[in-house]
């Protein structure tokens, strides 16, 4: 039986990502994605694309990836009466993983990757392979997103959970060439979206923190809420999807072997801010170069050197935002966050690189939010 050098249990932003890492640090490697989906494929998802998330995929020689799209230059944050709506220093974009997944997709394959549609329900590490149900590789990644089957094979728990509803709906006037979200009153994260994608229709939505101690939300909640914080945001809306974001906490400490999480899988999502495609495409570039790197040397331990990459340009970055979310529970901390912003573009473009990419929370910001 054929024995990969790397099997990708997942082919979305990160396991695509991971591919590409691998296949550019050698070409020469024998790389497999399964994917239980054909592609392309929908995926509930707020469908914002950081810059960041571009510079990361033009290292490994992907360019122009989204150049027929309609790059989103404004950003609107609020919490009832207390708002900032700004310019970014760099535009977004707002594209369907049904578009983006297949694209990057296929620049893993044209890299060298194959990609075959396959559930994987289970996996076993042996002294000198991994198999996955009856396929054998040297090393696994597991990016097969929020209920990742190769984290529950792994033991590794999951942290807590945020849950979303999204859709896409015609974008009002009002919100055209923008990014708005705008916060619920309850248990930071919990807020309301609407994204331009520039061709006449908004991904929209409504996420919130689970918690023990109060009901879980339904379809009908979700909804509710996202009307109460976005009126009207959801007429002629379709294409509604649930899907659960688990939430990165205060530190992230991926474990040694043969055997590596990325993106959702690893649960690397931004709490403040439901964003994950920038921590799949970063934490599945790193796996593949591990990997990669691993097998050069003869080792099998690809999860160490996984490790210190990951926490050279993470660990600052996940550290802070679990400070801010903590800060803006409560309502004097967050509403002074968003005057701040208002007031001061740097502080504004601190919030956007912390909620967006890898950025840190600045003395600015914490002039800004704390007496």
């Amino acid at each position: 039986m054929r024995v990969w050098d790397l099997v990708v249990v997942g082919a979305g932003p990160a396991g695509a990502a991971t591919a590409l890492g691998a296949l550019r640090a050698d070409p020469s490697l024998s790389v497999l994605m399964l994917d239980r989906h054909e592609f392309p494929r929908d995926k509930a998802c707020g469908d914002g694309i950081a810059p960041h998330v571009l510079d990361l995929l033009e290292e490994v020689g992907v360019t122009g990836i989204l150049d027929d799209w309609t790059p989103v230059r404004r950003f609107v944050l609020n919490r009832g009466p207390v708002g900032v709506d700004r310019q970014l220093a760099r535009p977004t974009w707002v594209v369907p993983r049904e578009v983006f997944d297949q694209r990057l997709v296929a620049a893993a394959q044209s890299a060298g990757a194959d990609l075959v549609k396959r559930r994987v329900r289970e996996l076993a590490i042996g002294p000198s392979e991994v198999t996955v149900d009856d396929v054998k590789a040297r090393f696994v990644v597991g990016a097969d997103g929020a209920h990742s089957v190769v984290r529950r094979e792994l033991g590794v728990k999951a942290g807590p959970v945020a849950l979303a509803i999204r859709g896409y709906a015609p974008t009002p006037a009002a919100r055209a060439a923008s990014q708005v979200i705008a916060y619920g009153s309850g248990r930071q994260p919990s807020y309301a979206w609407s994204f331009d994608r520039g061709d006449g229709w908004s991904n929209v939505g409504y996420g919130e923190l689970l918690a023990d101690d109060r009901p879980r939300p339904t379809r009908a909640d979700l909804l509710a809420q996202l009307e109460r914080l976005l009126p009207g945001a959801a007429e002629g809306g379709k294409s509604w999807w649930g899907h659960h974001l688990p939430l990165a906490g205060w530190r992230w400490r991926p474990s040694s072997g043969p055997v590596l999480l990325a993106g959702d899988a690893a649960g690397l999502i931004n709490p403040m801010t439901g964003e994950g495609i920038y921590y799949a495409v970063l934490t599945g570039l790193l796996a593949g170069r591990a990997v990669a790197d691993s097998l050069r040397n003869g080792s099998r331990d690809a999860g160490t050197p996984y490790r210190r990459r990951a926490s050279r340009l993470l660990a600052r970055h996940l550290r802070d935002t679990s400070i801010v979310v903590q800060l803006s529970r409560s309502d004097r901390v967050l509403d002074a966050g968003i005057r701040a912003a208002a007031a001061d573009q740097r502080v504004f473009d601190d919030v956007v690189e912390l909620g967006l990419a890898d950025g840190g929370l600045t003395r600015r910001m914490l002039r800004s939010i704390l007496p």
